[in-house]
């Protein structure tokens, strides 16, 4: 186990990197992902969410750790991942429009993964079907249950009970089973955030008795990372962790259960001070997360700041008293949100053992890879 020290992240060539730049740390990702590992019965329980890092030199780690089934966002992160060579590939999201060609197009050049996509209605079920009727090549499913978040998917009830069986009767539609995503529930208390998560889940439980009372296979996938441990202590619950593979400082500042560790950091640098008690940096909203309110950063050995204005390309921060910073001076950062930021870069540094040796590229950020 890596054992933390207060100046893991900083690196000793940092003259060689360009800012603003992400850095990624590959010990660091190895831990979580055994640690992402020890938290479930069974390791084929685990679809990793490659939305968090897009990266197929994260996804070939955890291969190698016995990882096999990945869950993306994107038609390109299902290439990037397919790729890679895993066992299964779950498109997260409802296919509509040409998403839908691309998803048959996916498995005819990747036959060697299973693709399944989301669905919640019996209009894109029945589009996939006369898809893969036209092309011979079956579409597995799952319907995406609306348990709370209000994001996409159908209520658990009747009307997804009957959306199920129909599906039985499309051809070429091969139904898997639920996907429960419960991405609303993030209290940081774990006791209210397990009461929400199993409240949440009884909703779902009936259907899942009905559907497997009839005879149905039925495969469920629940939880997103705050709640992934909670669901995996269900029997035969499939779980999809993404951030515990690079982590961020809002999950850590708010989830004290959950012990991963920081394995991707911002380096910027201080590029002006415009006025007495101001300084800015070059982390601007085109390189870090900028969705949610202040704190989107926290800047690593500085304890006293408040942040003063942010833009496309500049960040001003009021340091405290006792901060001295130069122009020039570099600066580690941990975003708050680490699925967004990654999204910012074309490629990563990598840094093992204290510098940088390489850089990886963030093939699953592109809108299209080749299909």
């Amino acid at each position: 186990m890596i054992q933390d020290s207060d100046q893991w992240f900083r690196i000793s060539n940092p003259d060689e990197i360009n800012s603003p730049a992400l850095l990624v740390y590959p010990e660091r990702i190895v831990e979580n992902i055994e640690r992402m590992i020890a938290s479930v019965k069974d390791k084929s329980l685990l679809w990793s969410h490659v939305k968090t890092h897009k990266m197929p030199e994260i996804v070939r780690l955890m291969i190698k750790h016995g990882i096999t089934r990945f869950k993306c966002a994107t038609i390109a992160e299902a290439e990037m991942s397919a790729g890679c060579g895993p066992d299964e590939i779950l498109l997260a999201y409802q296919p509509v429009g040409p998403n839908i060609r691309r998803f048959f197009e996916l498995q005819e050049k990747y036959s060697g993964s299973s693709f399944s996509c989301l669905l919640d209605n019996e209009e894109v079920a029945a589009r996939l079907s006369e898809m893969s009727v036209a092309s011979g090549i079956p579409a597995r499913v799952w319907i995406d249950i609306n348990n709370g978040m209000n994001r996409t998917g159908i209520a658990p009830g009747p009307k997804a009970v009957q959306l199920f069986r129909s599906l039985k009767s499309l051809p070429g539609i091969d139904p898997q089973g639920l996907h429960v995503y419960d991405g609303h529930l993030h209290k940081s208390d774990y006791t209210i955030r397990k009461q929400m998560c199993d409240e949440a889940y009884r909703t779902v439980e009936p259907m899942i008795r009905e559907l497997r009372s009839d005879g149905h296979s039925l495969r469920i996938i629940a939880g997103g990372t705050p709640t992934f441990p909670i669901h995996a202590a269900r029997e035969g619950v499939e779980v999809s962790p993404g951030t515990t593979t690079l982590w961020d400082y809002g999950y850590s500042s708010s989830f004290a259960d959950l012990q991963f560790l920081h394995a991707a950091v911002l380096l910027s640098r201080v590029i002006s001070k415009p006025a007495e008690g101001l300084v800015c940096i070059d982390l601007g909203t085109k390189a870090v997360a900028s969705e949610m309110p202040h704190p989107r950063i926290k800047i690593l050995g500085m304890d006293n700041y408040e942040f003063v204005t942010h833009n496309e390309e500049h960040m001003v921060i009021r340091p405290g008293k006792g901060e001295r910073l130069n122009i020039g001076d570099v600066l580690y950062c941990i975003p708050w949100h680490i699925c967004p930021t990654v999204d910012r870069y074309n490629k990563v540094y990598v840094a093992e053992q204290g510098m940088v040796t390489g850089e990886w590229e963030v093939e699953g950020r592109k809108r299209k890879i080749t299909i």
